[in-house]
């Protein structure tokens, strides 16, 4: 079985989908094909389309699907640090982290202003078979 590979940067991308720093408010992951956050690929092809907007981005631990623009989802996601409701109706929530918090706040501390880690961050166990 070969082991999940992950890219994170810290930062948030604004309506011209640049980068711009609003302090640390999603952490991102899933490019495992490019490992800069421009790439991945979908299991379903490159992109998929949006699969609905009936969650909210409520507070921290809010799993979401990153992408640029509608019906363009691939292998990225983020991990919410804050309440992001101005990302409802853009972004599909698909979960939310129940435990292992602590995790999630280690690796924000990692984050910079330019939206790039300070240190690599790879995630090497899954936790499930």
């Amino acid at each position: 079985m070969a082991l999940p590979r992950c890219f994170f940067q810290i930062g948030v991308e604004n309506k011209d989908s640049s980068r711009e720093d609003l302090g640390r408010i999603v952490m991102e992951g899933g490019d495992f094909t490019r490992g800069n956050g421009t790439g991945g690929k979908s299991i379903y092809g490159e992109k998929f389309a949006d699969e609905n907007f009936t969650l909210p981005h409520e507070g921290p631990g809010t799993l979401s699907m990153a992408n640029s623009g509608p019906n363009t989802n691939g292998s990225q996601f983020f991990i919410c640090l804050k309440k992001t409701s101005w990302l409802d109706n853009k972004h599909v929530v698909f979960g939310k982290v129940v435990e292992g918090f602590e995790v999630i706040s280690k690796m924000e501390t990692y984050g910079s202003s330019s939206g790039k880690t300070i240190s690599k961050i790879v995630i090497t166990d899954c936790g499930s078979q």
